[in-house]
């Protein structure tokens, strides 16, 4: 998927809609989707893991938020619910309903209470720190690469 249309006509409008709309939030949840799916190669971790969607979010992260944060935060939720679609089931939207996917992306880094930094760099380690973990394989080099790979200046 190009790059800029992810950014701008899924993402943007995503966090938005849940008004966490920052530019260093559309570049960190962009070059989420660089590293984790190849800027929307794969919807599914391959070749058969757990994460789901271009943000490679797994299902026990996705329940822990919504148990754990969202539900604690009633008019974040619904604002994010809003971009959900009825019709599917959790795992589905995660997979499949791409604005629905940025929010929950976003609202992942949204707990943390380190500001989202502005450089590259900064958010290479950021994404390593609190999206990847120390036991993901991914590194801040991993990230930059990616997001030089799939996002043209």
């Amino acid at each position: 998927m190009k790059a800029v249309q992810l950014k701008d006509l899924v993402i943007q409008p995503a966090l938005e809609k849940i008004e966490l709309y920052s530019p260093e939030a559309v570049a960190l949840v962009l070059g989420t989707a660089c590293v984790e799916s190849q800027c929307g190669e794969f919807l599914r971790q391959y070749p058969n893991g757990p994460a789901l969607g271009i943000f490679q979010i797994e299902m026990a992260t996705y329940e822990d938020l919504m148990k754990n944060y969202l539900d604690f935060r009633p008019e974040l939720k619904a604002k994010v619910m809003a971009l959900y679609c009825e019709g599917l089931d959790a795992g589905q939207n995660l997979t499949c309903n791409l604005m629905f996917q940025a929010a929950v992306c976003r609202i992942i880094y949204y707990r943390v209470t380190e500001k989202i930094p502005n450089d590259l760099a900064g958010m290479a380690e950021y994404w390593k720190k609190y999206y990847n973990t120390r036991k993901g394989k991914g590194t801040p080099e991993k990230f930059i690469t990616a997001f030089r790979q799939y996002v043209k200046n």
